[in-house]
């Protein structure tokens, strides 16, 4: 697949960007899935497993085929075919083994595809904000924890107790303004074990990886990086100012000393 270039939007004639729009690049995205199918079972397609995950961010739902039975139950029909163009829909189960297998950087286009569609669509704007940038918000998220189910993949934690913690962990930008409750998200960056690194793979690591992967992507939309203080670090902000991204200096906005620690308000 091509790359997806972004540029600033400036026609005042906004484009037509729509959800069939966003299904149907996702479509063509997931026909390029590999299968690893060699038995005879493939009464469901990798396209129906792969919008059946997707469907439920969509529906907020934890299960798409229970939500498709209770509409079917209370309207007489469901939304697969019309909303996702799916006939038929595959149980949680069947949808786990078979994406599990698929790396998740087989969908990364749909990010961009999405950005660029919101952008020439004219609605970025509503997200600009100081100096007319954009504020991406970096932050980790743990998305999977367990004592005793682990992977290669796994960061691996080891209490005093002697139990040990396994856990998948990611860094997930997103576009924020505030006054504005909606956000659009960007490409991850898992937290997980790197080659040829002998320390453990950490948040500020995954989100430099981040900058330096995606800056060229992004970095014509005039951006503003934000972070709590674990992002506050000199390498952090150096790799933030060479991908050519701004951050806020609280230090030069802090007026005077706490009375109540040794710190600034």
């Amino acid at each position: 697949m091509s790359e997806i270039k972004l540029e600033i939007t400036t026609d005042k004639r906004p484009v037509i960007f729509t959800f069939d729009r966003i299904i149907n690049k996702f479509h063509s995205i997931i026909s390029e899935f590999p299968d690893n199918r060699t038995g005879s079972n493939s009464r469901y397609s990798m396209t129906e497993a792969a919008i059946g995950a997707f469907s439920v961010f969509f529906t907020q739902s934890p299960s798409f085929l229970s939500y498709q039975k209770a509409m079917e139950k209370t309207k007489g029909e469901s939304n697969a075919q019309s909303l996702f163009g799916i006939h038929k829909t595959p149980c949680d189960n069947h949808i786990r083994d078979l994406t599990d297998e698929v790396n998740p950087s087989h969908v990364y286009l749909m990010f961009p595809y999405i950005l660029k569609g919101v952008n020439e669509a004219g609605y970025l704007n509503e997200f600009r904000t100081i100096n007319s940038d954009i504020l991406i918000a970096l932050d980790g998220v743990q998305y999977f924890s367990s004592n005793t189910i682990c992977c290669k993949n796994c960061s691996i934690k080891k209490h005093r107790n002697g139990q040990i913690t396994y856990s998948h962990s990611a860094v997930t930008p997103v576009i924020v303004s505030p006054g504005n409750h909606k956000v659009i998200s960007l490409e991850p960056e898992f937290i997980t074990p790197q080659d040829g690194h002998k320390k453990q793979d950490c948040e500020t690591a995954a989100g430099k990886r981040w900058l330096k992967t995606y800056g060229n992507r992004y970095e014509k939309l005039k951006l503003t990086i934000l972070g709590d203080d674990l992002y506050s670090r000199q390498l952090m902000c150096d790799t933030i100012l060479e991908q050519g991204f701004n951050f806020i200096d609280l230090s030069k906005t802090m007026l005077k000393p706490c009375p109540a620690c040794d710190y600034r308000e």
